[in-house]
């Protein structure tokens, strides 16, 4: 299917960030000064990358977030309208700031996070609400959490919900009941299920114990080797894409971005979770956030005839 003739809508819904980046050859210990090797400010946010990233790959990304009426706000507005995200829904929040992410990346590629949510945790619930009403059709609803969780909730009226469990908390099962795709990471998979995904056979454990509370497939992601997707009883292991990574920031991002985009045009799950791997894998092979997500051409030159 071309890019841009989709099925459903999608709606995205969370947090705008400005993500300051540190390059350093090791993260510092507490009460520490250590030097870093390059800084740079980036668009971020998991949910402005997620939206992004839907955008980038041809899809019809509608962004549902707040951002404060700052320098930041208007960078990230102007950043995301460049990638041909719709912001008719963006939410301006007076008298505070806008999201803000502390990223320190080392020379391996891993990273560690500070976020500071201003605007994003003035999100209004019902306001969401009325964004996914007045979507036409049944739109796939993409959330995760660093908004409140009154905002996952709200968008979980949808019945196509994309649910990406970050940063991590308790869930309601009533979430997870109204959940499509669940997909955690390995450290919040272990939070959330009891059961450490660091082996193949503790990822398939978490994700059956995931998948028994509610959500119709589970799909835990797991770095450089691939990911695990529990439905229906079955668990599955899918690969990822080899590469030479240099940042994950955001690697989670694209995988869920590309995921969305390719159920609304129509694919099968285990197509739309190959695409969502190498996307995933393409994303960690440049810094930054949303300047490292990868385009539809760049995804199909690694797609391997699922394009």
């Amino acid at each position: 299917m071309p890019a841009g003739d989709k099925h459903v809508p999608i709606v995205v819904v969370g947090s705008a960030n400005m993500d300051f980046v540190f390059a350093v050859e090791r993260f510092p210990k507490p009460g520490e000064t250590a030097p870093g090797t390059k800084f740079q400010m980036f668009p971020g946010g998991k949910g402005a990358n997620q939206a992004a990233a839907v955008a980038r790959l041809g899809g019809p990304a509608n962004f549902v977030g707040a951002i404060g009426k700052d320098e930041a706000g208007h960078a990230l507005l102007k950043s995301l309208a460049e990638d041909g995200v719709d912001l008719a829904d963006v939410q301006f929040v007076p008298d505070c700031s806008t999201g803000a992410a502390g990223i320190w990346v080392d020379h391996g590629g891993e990273n560690a996070i500070v976020v500071v949510p201003g605007a994003n945790a003035r999100l209004d619930p019902a306001h969401v609400r009325r964004c996914i009403a007045q979507t036409r059709g049944e739109p796939i609803v993409m959330v995760q959490l660093e908004t409140s969780l009154e905002v996952a909730l709200a968008a979980s009226d949808s019945g196509r919900l994309i649910l990406d469990p970050a940063p991590v908390r308790e869930l309601p099962d009533e979430l997870l009941r109204r959940t499509l795709v669940l997909t955690p990471n390995e450290g919040e998979a272990l939070v959330l299920s009891g059961h450490d995904p660091a082996t193949r056979a503790g990822a398939e454990r978490a994700a059956r114990v995931l998948w028994e509370r509610g959500p119709r497939h589970v799909v835990i992601t797991l770095g450089e080797r691939g990911c695990v997707w529990a439905r229906d009883g079955l668990v599955s292991f899918l690969p990822s894409l080899p590469v030479e990574a240099v940042d994950t920031t955001a690697a989670g991002d694209a995988f869920n971005g590309a995921l969305a985009c390719f159920l609304a045009e129509g694919l099968e799950m285990d197509d739309a979770l190959n695409l969502a791997l190498r996307a995933g894998a393409l994303a960690t092979t440049r810094i930054g956030a949303q300047a490292s997500l990868p385009t539809r051409a760049e995804l199909r030159a690694v797609a391997g005839g699922l394009l």
